[in-house]
């Protein structure tokens, strides 16, 4: 059930951007730095979601590795923490 909602909802994007596509073929002037080109606003658009999508990912990937690094970091510490805690146990004497 849920693989047909998945295909579902791929064929519901398929379609809507080959609309969007078509409602905006229009040619647009872009002037970058070493020149200029008429490109389809519908290109400009998912290009720039495109890359804009990247660099989300990319800014992302870089705070998740920095939390991993951390994680990492304290549960060294806390099984440092627990032998050393296990230590001090088994050295006092048991209470009567």
């Amino acid at each position: 059930m849920l693989r047909l909602i998945n295909i579902l909802l791929l064929i519901t994007l398929v379609v809507l951007g080959l609309t969007f596509a078509v409602l905006n073929a229009d040619p647009v002037p872009l002037n970058y730095y070493f020149g200029y080109r008429d490109i389809p606003l519908s290109m400009i658009v998912v290009v720039s979601l495109a890359t804009g999508a990247v660099i989300g990912v990319l800014v992302s990937m870089g705070i998740l590795l920095r939390q991993k690094q951390q994680t990492f970091r304290l549960r060294r510490q806390l099984k440092k923490a627990e032998k050393s805690a296990a230590s001090a146990t088994s050295v006092l004497p048991a209470r009567e």
